[in-house]
Parts: structure tokens; sequence; C-alpha cells
């Protein structure tokens, strides 16, 4: 049974990729902010699956104790890790970077940037003791060199894990290890709605691209997993929606019923 440890899968992607290897016969160890988030992330899951396949460990990713200690639970709940997928983030408010306060800017850097090298830091040395594993860091907007106002701290912290990733490839290229990145596209989740809360309008201007460009946690997180289990070649970049697959959905658009919102 591979197992697979994934940062911030209380929600969102990282519930989804959860579910998604818990389906394929995996051992999975998820983590929240808090205890109280692991654990109901943990109940819903466990409505599905044995629960000697799954592990609740709470690990806010900013510290590296905390970090080392969820490595440590899973490799002896489940033996070894054989994934450790860096998902843990935040976006913070879309507002021009002088209006973030220095908590805020702190708390974007801190969890975005940080705990992904915590993250990869604790999963190489363990990993390079077990003698095999996998890593995948998840970016997002702003790791293709992309900008939009509002997001600058946010695309800063991405682009970051993009040229981490890439050098972390680079120093285990004789290792056991593989390394990867994650580029899931962008996906309807809390994370990108908590900026329409209260803003009707500015959601309805948004549909219409999102409607292009968007998916639904319940594709692309499923996608992600076959993909990670398959990929053997350190460096690979697996990439749910390239431009190629959006093309046809801009020539489509004026005709297409695609609405990623339904529910």
């Amino acid at each position: 049974m591979k197992s697979i440890v994934i940062t911030g899968s209380t929600r969102g992607i990282g519930y989804g990729m959860a579910e998604a290897f818990l389906a394929h016969g995996c051992g999975v160890a998820i983590s929240g902010r808090t205890e109280a988030s692991t654990q109901e992330a943990v109940s819903r899951l466990g409505d599905s699956y044995p629960p000697e396949r799954i592990l609740a460990q709470p690990c806010p990713v900013e510290h590296p104790t905390a970090v080392q200690t969820f490595w440590d639970a899973a490799s002896q709940h489940f033996g070894h890790v054989d994934i450790w997928v860096n998902n843990a983030g935040i976006s913070g408010p879309q507002s021009e970077v002088w209006m973030y306060s220095p908590s805020e800017a702190e708390c974007i850097v801190n969890t975005n940037i940080l705990g992904t090298i915590f993250g990869a830091q604790t999963a190489v040395r363990g990993m390079l003791s077990q003698g095999h594993g996998a890593i995948y860091n998840l970016t997002g907007f702003g790791s293709n060199g992309s900008t939009r106002v509002g997001m600058a701290l946010y695309g800063t912290s991405k682009a970051g894990i993009s040229y981490f990733t890439k050098a972390l490839a680079k120093e285990l290229h004789d290792s056991p290890l593989i390394i990867g990145t994650l580029q899931p596209g962008m996906v309807i989740t809390e994370l990108v709605m908590q900026h329409y809360v209260g803003k009707p309008d500015e959601l309805a201007r948004a549909r219409g691209i999102f409607n292009i460009i968007a998916d639904r946690v319940e594709n692309v997180a499923p996608w992600l997993a076959e993909r990670m289990l398959a990929n053997r070649k350190s460096g690979s970049v697996l990439a749910y929606a390239p431009m190629w697959k959006l093309l046809p959905r801009f020539l489509l658009a004026p005709v297409s019923r695609r609405d990623v919102f339904a529910s």
C-alpha cells in the first residue's frame, strides 16, 4: 500500500486529492492548521474509507517542528512515506500590496513559501534515509510570470515555489527521489470564492472567464492523484489545464453551456 502525506488537506484541492488517493487504495495522512479542522475532515473521509488507512495530524506548515512531527507520525503509522505533497497555502485578501498589514504579508510568505520549503526539507531528509519517495509542490497563479492587480503577494509566493521546485530537482538529480510540480489551474474552491463574498456584481462579471478556464475539485484532484501515482520522472510538471487544453474552450465559449458553478 502506498502512503501519501498531504499538507493543507482538510478542504479544497488537498481534501480532493486525499479522497482520490484513498479511492486508489492508498493510505493518506491529512492535516489542517488545527486539531478541530483535521478531525472534522477525517470524520468525513472515514464515512467512506477504512479508518486504518487515514492518519490525522494537525500541521501549521510555517513551523518546522510541526512539519517534522507530521512526517514522524506518518512514517510510524504507515512504515514509510511514498509521496509527500506540499499543498498548504493561503491567498490573503485581493488588495494592492501596500495595503497589506505586516502580519498579513508574513502569513502568506510563511505559509506558502516557508511552508513548502520546510515540507520539502523534511521529506527529502526522510526519503533519502528510507531510500525512495516523491515530493510534489503545488503552484498557482503567478508561477508562470502572470501578474494581476491585488495578487502581488500570492503570485510572488507561487513564483518562488516554481523556482524552488526546479532548483530542488536539480540538487537531487543523482538521488533516487522524484521531485515534481503540480499545476491544477484555476479550480473553484473556497480559497478562490472567498474573494467574492459580498461582491455579487464582481462575481457575475467573473463567471464568464471562470466557465472557460476553471474546473471543479472533483475533476482536478483525481487527475492529479493518478498522475502522481504513475509518474516516474523527476522534474515533471503535472499540469491539468495547459493552454492547448483551454484553447477549444475559448473557441467554443460563445455557444458553450459549461457551468463550473452548477451543483
